[in-house]
């Protein structure tokens, strides 16, 4: 798909951009033309990746950085970092996050905790953080990421799906907040996707996974970066407050 074009002159920060769908935002927004800073947890993946992108986009604008998301002070310090590089930010991606499977009768309330910091309150500091600088240059765009199972919930770890309950929450809400600064909020909530995890699974394995869903397969990162490229851009000018599912219309 020929994106070029669609995020010309802008500015995109992407947490949890150094793999998986992060990635595939950060990769799929520079083809797209936007100027990004990729943000990871560790300063050698945050290197990995930029050499990664610097050569599946020759003459791209790319930079990284690894602030602590659960550290307000750190957030607001990179957010300017980032200003202060590439002049603007136009669009925030709240994509770092991590889950855990355990049963409610074994589920460390530290874990929970740790889940909490980083899909909820690190969403809650970027936004807060990025809020002031879009509203300043008359607007901009704020996506995050949710799941499928802030929808349908699941069996068991509680915290991650309770987690992107909260997302959705969150962008709901700011939504409402944010529209008259011009400030669109939306999400994206992903179903099964090829990532590395995923990719380690067996093939028979994969299958069980696919059968129910409709499309018969599960996702591919481009195409949830796909739409949070929509969502960044003028095409979806009049789209906020909305949490989209990229699942295949996945059966629960």
């Amino acid at each position: 798909m020929n994106v070029a074009g669609m995020l010309e002159g802008k500015t995109a920060v992407v947490t949890g951009g150094t793999r998986g769908i992060g990635y595939e935002i950060v990769r799929v927004f520079v083809q797209a033309g936007a100027k990004v800073a990729l943000f990871g947890s560790r300063q050698e993946t945050v290197d990995r990746a930029l050499e990664k992108i610097k050569e599946d986009c020759p003459g791209g604008s790319v930079m990284g950085l690894c602030p602590k998301l659960n550290v307000y002070d750190e957030v607001e310090a990179a957010m300017q970092q980032v200003k202060n590089e590439f002049g603007r930010i136009d669009i925030l991606v709240n994509n770092a996050g991590i889950s855990a499977r355990d049963s409610i009768f074994e589920y460390d309330p530290k874990e929970f905790d740790r889940i909490m910091e980083l899909n909820v309150n690190a969403v809650f500091y970027c936004v807060r953080a990025v809020a002031p600088i879009m509203k300043e240059q008359g607007g901009g765009s704020i996506i995050n990421t949710s799941s499928m199972v802030s929808i349908y919930g699941q069996p068991a770890g509680c915290g991650y799906p309770a987690s992107k309950f909260a997302v959705n929450g969150l962008t709901k809400s700011l939504a409402r907040e944010l529209g008259s600064s011009q400030i669109r909020v939306n999400a994206v909530a992903p179903g099964v996707t090829r990532t590395d995890m995923v990719a380690s699974l067996p093939e028979e394995m994969v299958k069980r996974i696919s059968a129910p869903i409709p499309l018969g397969r599960i996702g591919e990162p481009e195409e949830v970066a796909n739409v949070c490229l929509f969502l960044a851009s003028e095409l979806a000018s009049y789209v906020t407050g909305t949490v989209i599912s990229v699942d295949g219309a996945t059966i629960v």
